[in-house]
């Protein structure tokens, strides 16, 4: 009888926090969607991620770590997803950057994958703590830092 609330009880804590992993990355698109002045939550779904894959691929390793470690727990497990650390080749020009992007949003001819990529990196920068932010600036490739705010 007793084991039967322990898991009763469990299941309420997974049932909260998978419900608050859920908010947060929820919270996260919805930054994205507003900074962008879209009315898609799914486009700025596939906007985000494919921004964060295309950075998380053009990162030295550790630091990909480091910027994965402080996204939601949802939003970060998405962000591991299908990553095989050397296996991607990593874009480390303007373009090649754009260009993963511009796959990841499926092509859309009505989505500026500049502005794109600048609202994620604003989005990364209104949210990692500033350490790890100027961390994650110092490891991207040069060709990219100009997607940081200033």
């Amino acid at each position: 009888m007793e084991t039967h609330l322990d898991d009763e009880a469990l299941t309420m804590r997974d049932m909260n926090e998978l419900s608050n992993a859920v908010a947060e990355t929820e919270g996260w698109v919805e930054d994205l969607r507003q900074r962008l002045g879209w009315h898609d939550r799914g486009k700025a779904y596939a906007a985000l991620l494919s921004t964060l894959h295309a950075l998380r691929d053009s990162l030295p390793r550790e630091e990909a770590v480091f910027v994965g470690s402080y996204l939601p727990p949802l939003l970060r497990g998405l962000y591991y997803e299908g990553w095989h650390p050397g296996a991607h080749i990593a874009a480390k020009n303007r373009n090649a950057f754009l260009e993963r992007i511009h796959e990841g949003v499926e092509r859309d001819v009505g989505i500026d994958v500049d502005q794109v990529a600048h609202a994620v990196f604003a989005l990364l920068a209104a949210r990692l703590p500033a350490d790890e932010l100027e961390d994650a600036k110092a490891a991207t490739p040069q060709a990219l830092h100009f997607l940081w705010p200033s």
